[in-house]
């Protein structure tokens, strides 16, 4: 009789992840965001997730479950930090309740920790993560562009962060803004 299945977790670079793992990857995202009916992933939303560390799952070397953590500087009270931003976060959904999501955000809280001065993402899922020691932030959002600083207040209330060793000490009520890009800025 065969027991559980052993998941496999690999933490890659960008380049590291050949074409097999891109596809499984990609396929494994966008179904995870469908069954949730947030069927709102987009081309941007994978650009966002590359140019750092990935955390792939496998199960007899299929992928079934993704995260990444890229490197952005998020300001709180105008005070920059190098934050690890969590990004394309998602379990096949054949394999969802099962603990998968979990293994992923623990090594995702693992890295961060280890690597930056604050973690965060942005989500509708707070319960699960705020399980994994993630906080709401209360303070409203902004992003940083070229005309100045705009107010995303759709995004208030959205947006999550994990304190690490080298966290400053930071009020959650304190205004937080990142820098501009394509897509969603948070």
């Amino acid at each position: 009789m065969a027991g559980p299945p052993n998941p496999t977790l690999r933490r890659l670079t960008t380049p590291q992840l050949d074409a097999r793992l891109v596809r499984e990857i990609r396929a494994v995202v966008w179904a995870a965001f469908e069954r949730y009916g947030r069927g709102d992933f987009t081309e941007d939303d994978w650009q966002h997730a590359l140019g750092g560390m990935h955390f792939v799952l496998e199960i007899d070397g299929r992928v079934v479950g993704h995260a990444s953590v890229v490197e952005r500087r998020l300001e709180v009270a105008g005070r920059p930090l190098r934050t690890g931003y969590v990004e394309a976060v998602a379990v096949d959904p054949a394999h969802q309740g099962q603990g998968y999501g979990t293994t992923l955000m623990r090594e995702v809280n693992d890295h961060v920790e280890a690597t930056f001065e604050l973690g965060a993402l942005g989500t509708g899922s707070h319960r699960f993560y705020e399980r994994l020691g993630w906080r709401t932030w209360r303070g409203p959002s902004g992003v940083r562009t070229s005309n100045g600083l705009q107010a995303t207040p759709d995004e208030d209330g959205y947006i999550l962060v994990l304190m690490t060793p080298s966290s400053p000490s930071l009020r959650l009520t304190d205004p937080i803004s990142c820098d501009w890009r394509p897509g969603d800025v948070w």
